[in-house]
């Protein structure tokens, strides 16, 4: 217990700005994120675009500057139903200049469902934003959902995440604080 208690301090503190650094991911595997796989070694996400229900396009490219939490979902995953509301969380408490969740519905997921899922989870901070075709999913080697991705300010994947996890947890926050910061 105590080893857990410190290093869950060691996570915090590497969060700090003041501290700045790497990730240190096998903090926030101990800390809680146990199923968080990072990058042998940053690789570059794909350009293929996803779209919003208004038939607007979009690539991951747009988001270059920002720290990026990729989630791939559907309405139909029961893992995903109870991940979202803490992804919907940390969206409305750290998303921003330097940050923002961005979730896409992969697969088939007719608009009037996801319009009924984020009713009934109560989400509220999150756009939706779809890849029927799963070109993108396929591209990133999702192969189940959930599956959340990490991505550099510089458009590259540095950690996964295969399954749900709670994002809005200190330790997830404390991952993000340190990408940010980096």
């Amino acid at each position: 217990m105590l080893r857990s208690a410190l290093l869950y301090t060691a996570l915090l503190f590497g969060a700090n700005a003041a501290f700045a650094g790497p990730v240190d991911w096998q903090a926030a595997k101990e800390a809680g994120l146990v199923k968080l796989v990072p990058a042998e070694k940053p690789t570059p996400v794909p350009d293929i675009a996803f779209t919003d229900p208004e038939e607007g396009t979009h690539t991951l490219a747009d988001y270059k500057g920002k720290v990026v939490l990729l989630n791939f979902w559907a309405t139909w995953c029961a893992p995903c139903r109870e991940e979202m509301p803490s992804l919907d969380a940390l969206q409305a408490e750290m998303g921003g200049e330097d940050f923002v969740v961005i979730p896409i519905a992969t697969g088939r997921n007719a608009p009037e469902k996801i319009d009924k899922f984020y009713a009934e989870t109560g989400l509220e901070n999150l756009p939706v934003l779809l890849d029927p075709r799963q070109q993108l999913a396929r591209a990133m080697g999702v192969v189940g959902l959930p599956v959340t991705v990490l991505i550099d300010r510089d458009g590259n994947e540095v950690a996964r995440l295969p399954g749900d996890a709670d994002w809005s947890s200190e330790p997830a926050k404390a991952v993000i604080r340190q990408l940010v910061a980096d």
